[in-house]
């Protein structure tokens, strides 16, 4: 799925983060943490997703981490983990009961991207659903005969009375 497409299904919580700017501007060049994960070939959204669930600590060293693999790194002034904090602090609140780092935010997106499997999915309920529906819709043959003929009596002649 594509970054629109997935940034349309989880909604606006992760702009903040995402298009903040990691450092200032070097020679006049802003650099997003979104253009910095796609840099680093990390997908944004979900990155930003993991990084909402960890711990406020853990996220901030793994964020830190990542600013200090850039290629070209932020300027020396601000420390890395610095940098990250105030990135970190953008991320959505954590609401509802305590999350645990192994708690989803948000579903398994990577489950509900797969285009083939979704209209495989789709195009069995419908066959099933029609499948059930013709059987509804049958009516039972009528029998003819409800009492069939006893084994070996014969059907050319009923049998007659003697005088």
């Amino acid at each position: 799925m594509t970054h629109a497409a997935l940034a349309s299904l989880l909604g606006p919580e992760f702009d903040d983060f995402l298009y903040a700017s990691i450092d200032e501007p070097q020679n006049g060049k802003l650099l997003s943490v979104l253009s910095a994960l796609t840099r680093l070939d990390i997908d944004p959204w979900r990155e930003a997703a993991k990084l909402a669930r960890l711990p406020k600590d853990a996220a901030i060293q793994r964020m830190a981490a990542l600013i200090a693999t850039l290629p070209d790194e932020p300027s020396a002034h601000r420390s890395a983990g610095a940098i990250a904090a105030r990135l970190i602090a953008l991320l959505p609140c954590k609401t509802g009961p305590t999350m645990t780092s192994g708690q989803a935010l948000l579903p398994d997106i990577g489950s509900m991207t797969n285009p083939r499997a979704v209209g495989f999915a789709i195009f069995l309920s419908l066959m099933l659903l029609a499948f059930c529906n013709l059987l509804s819709s049958r009516s039972p043959t009528p029998v003819e005969n409800p009492h069939p003929p006893l084994i070996g009596a014969s059907e050319a002649s009923p049998p007659t009375a003697r005088p």
